[in-house]
């Protein structure tokens, strides 16, 4: 099955080989059993929930030798799902200017081998996309109203995600919003960095969270340090945090709202150098 964003999905397994997307047929059944999980049983925050949960339960007692805060182990996995989710939506928009609707019946996951299955019906696009004539086609009329479906899609994707995480993660509202802010920008950040359109997507994400852009919380929060050469040095501000300091406080994330300019500055200079 091909739709007009299986370009960008075949893309997205190049860049990142641990994430391939198969696109579902019209009445094809979604994937079930093994390590497969729909995002609506993850929206029900029940069994389906619990199940993918105990994989970073599992992983962070083998990683740190110590069991995480409940709290901790349901925000780690709500950012390795929701960044690879995010993708499904913004890498379309990025490379070939299509925003798929996708609701969270419509999508799976396989963490353990990497796999996603969606059913992509409809999609955004711009005047004068060849595939504005295509079924499921919504033509909007200009770029910012494309941006505005991203939003939108990504918003319709996550909100019952963040319902079934977000009891579990002892957040709400602001702080889970927060979140997926951090993985919109982020996924996207770090794919097309591996791409070599990284100043671009700098731009785009930008605009597409210029800091007024409601449930979202916050801009896209991009600025440049200094390095000890005077390098440019390119970071973000977080919304919010991963919690990842309460199982190795010394070892904090360059964009973490917790590293001061002077840690982020050598974090920076030295994965710029290796």
């Amino acid at each position: 099955m091909t739709s007009p964003v299986s370009a960008s999905y075949a893309r997205l397994a190049e860049v990142c080989p641990d994430l391939a997307v198969t696109e579902l047929a019209p009445g094809e059944a979604a994937p079930r059993g093994g390590g497969w999980v729909g995002a609506a049983e993850l929206a029900a925050g029940g069994a389906g929930l619990d199940a993918f949960l105990a994989w970073d339960e599992e992983q962070i007692l083998r990683d740190h030798g110590r069991p995480g805060r409940p709290d901790v182990v349901a925000s780690f996995g709500l950012h390795r799902y929701g960044w690879a989710a995010c993708l499904l939506i913004t890498l379309p928009w990025f490379l070939d200017r299509r925003a798929p609707r996708l609701p969270a019946n419509e999508v799976s996951y396989d963490r353990t081998a990497g796999r996603m299955a969606v059913r992509v019906a409809s999609f955004a696009c711009l005047p004068g996309d060849p595939a504005a004539a295509l079924p499921g086609a919504v033509v909007v009329r200009d770029e910012e109203a494309l941006r505005a479906e991203v939003r939108a899609a990504v918003a319709e994707h996550l909100e019952p995600v963040l319902g079934g995480f977000g009891p579990r993660m002892r957040r709400r509202g602001r702080a889970l919003w927060g979140m997926a802010t951090d993985e919109v920008v982020e996924g996207l950040w770090y794919v097309a960095g591996v791409l070599g359109e990284e100043e671009r997507a700098v731009r785009e994400l930008a605009a597409l969270f210029p800091g007024t852009t409601k449930p979202y919380v916050g801009s896209a929060a991009f600025r440049e340090l200094s390095g000890p050469a005077g390098e440019p040095l390119p970071t973000r501000d977080r919304a919010s945090c991963c919690m990842y300091y309460t199982l190795r406080p010394e070892d904090t994330c360059a964009t973490c709202p917790r590293t001061c300019d002077d840690e982020r500055i050598v974090k920076l200079a030295a994965a710029a150098a290796a």
